[in-house]
């Protein structure tokens, strides 16, 4: 849906979500209006203080979104997530979580609100550090069903449960395996790399985040002592200190790194997805200046690069600038064929209108750099680089792809659900202020 994101309730609309999940239950003939289960439906105070509340927003008059606040959106849906072993856990066993009263406005259906709010939910139960999640449901939600298939769920006939003239039926969904750290970093290598006790200190000019932190594998016998000796070298380069908290890291080091004042800068999601389902891709896409074409190449070209760094003006540059520049694409290049790739250019009658690379390690693809130009949106060019590079995966052996995407990157999480990406780990940069 054009503009909706999906955000933890807050504020006012945490009552909002309560008086919309008991109207969505009452639409649907679900309860009667003097069903004492209204009353809990609309007491999301209660949800947002015990469980987790996300609610699904929209900007009124449903305008694009891109310069409203939060608190100036409208809910048009909810979800509860519920952990093993809080209240609002049913039938959850340990690891996984739970998903309740899932409840779209009635006038906002059939827009991918409920599709939304469930990949929200996989996303945070996997962040949560969940293997697994568990809902309940009724023969009659034949729609809902229809979703939690798609999205990955499974029938458990052993675990439906109910009461009285009740049947509910038990649905279950699996984390899939992560690429790991190690994996990730193979296809997207710093130019070079400082060991400091057993960590992978990045240092690549300060060319993106995850070519200039650290890996921190295992745990040193100071971990403090650790970070004043990273927190040194990166001073040392003029850049600084960001550190990438993950499985792989050691156990408190987030709590660790907050103390010494290092900020969350981003969260991001990997998803992932097996290859041996996927179709070689037949067709074409069309932009509004005519047929795309697309090339494949085991290296990126400058106009591959300046369409990567979305700054066109680069290859014009002169004098010092220019230089600054040639150091920039130099960096870029060491990074990007630090791992074996293959690089798709899309172009129409107008130039280059889009790109994609596809980086493989061991048995998996890693996707990124997708850039879309603005002009050649809405035409399905993104779809079509990602399924056109799965395909190259694919014919070259990968079994697997992963990407990584930003938790709050909404229609980028859209795409990758709609193809078949479900979330397998979530990780978060953490840079000193």
């Amino acid at each position: 849906m054009t503009g909706a994101v999906v955000r933890v309730a807050a504020g006012a609309q945490v009552a909002d979500a309560g008086a919309l999940t008991a109207e969505a239950y009452l639409a649907d003939r679900l309860l009667d209006a003097d069903d004492s289960y209204a009353d809990e439906l609309r007491d999301a105070e209660r949800r947002a203080r015990e469980a987790t509340l996300l609610v699904a927003l929209i900007p009124p008059g449903e305008g694009d979104g891109a310069n409203d606040r939060d608190e100036d959106l409208v809910v048009v849906g909810t979800v509860t997530l519920a952990p093993y072993g809080t209240s609002y856990a049913e039938v959850a066993e340990p690891g996984e979580l739970e998903i309740r009263m899932l409840a779209v406005a009635p006038e906002a259906r059939r827009r991918g609100i409920a599709e939304l709010l469930m990949s929200a939910a996989l996303r945070e139960a996997v962040a949560g550090g969940a293997t697994r999640v568990v809902l309940s449901t009724l023969d009659s939600m034949e729609a809902a069903q229809r979703l939690y298939r798609r999205l990955g769920f499974v029938a458990v006939p052993e675990r439906d449960w109910g009461h009285v003239e009740v049947h509910l039926r038990v649905h279950t969904w699996t984390a899939p395996d992560a690429p790991g750290a190690l994996v990730e970093c193979a296809t997207w290598p710093p130019a070079r790399v400082v060991d400091v006790d057993g960590w992978r200190v990045g240092l690549s000019g300060g060319l993106t985040r995850r070519a200039n932190s650290v890996l921190p594998l295992g745990t040193p016998p100071d971990v403090t002592a650790t970070l004043d000796r990273v927190e040194e070298l990166y001073a040392a380069e003029g850049q600084p200190s960001i550190v990438r908290v993950c499985r792989a890291a050691p156990r408190g080091l987030d709590d660790l790194l907050a103390l010494r004042d290092y900020e969350v800068m981003s969260r991001t999601d990997v998803l992932v997805r097996a290859l041996d389902g996927v179709e070689p891709r037949h067709g074409a896409v069309r932009t509004a200046a005519g047929p795309v074409r697309v090339s494949v190449a085991d290296h990126p070209d400058d106009r591959w690069l300046t369409a990567w760094s979305g700054s066109k003006a680069r290859l014009h540059a002169t004098g010092a600038a220019a230089e600054a520049d040639e150091t920039s694409l130099r960096l870029a290049r060491a990074v990007l064929d630090g791992a074996p790739a293959v690089y798709l250019t899309a172009t129409d009658a107008t130039g280059l209108v889009g790109v994609l690379r596809a980086a493989f390690a061991e048995d998996w693809v890693a996707l990124s750099c997708l850039v879309v130009a603005q002009a050649a949106r809405r035409h399905g060019l993104g779809r079509f680089l990602t399924q056109r590079a799965l395909d190259e995966a694919a014919q070259r052996g990968a079994r697997r792809a992963f990407l990584q995407v930003e938790a709050e990157n909404a229609a980028a999480g859209a795409l990758y659900t709609a193809l078949g990406f479900p979330p397998a780990e979530r990780y978060v940069y953490r840079e000193r202020g």
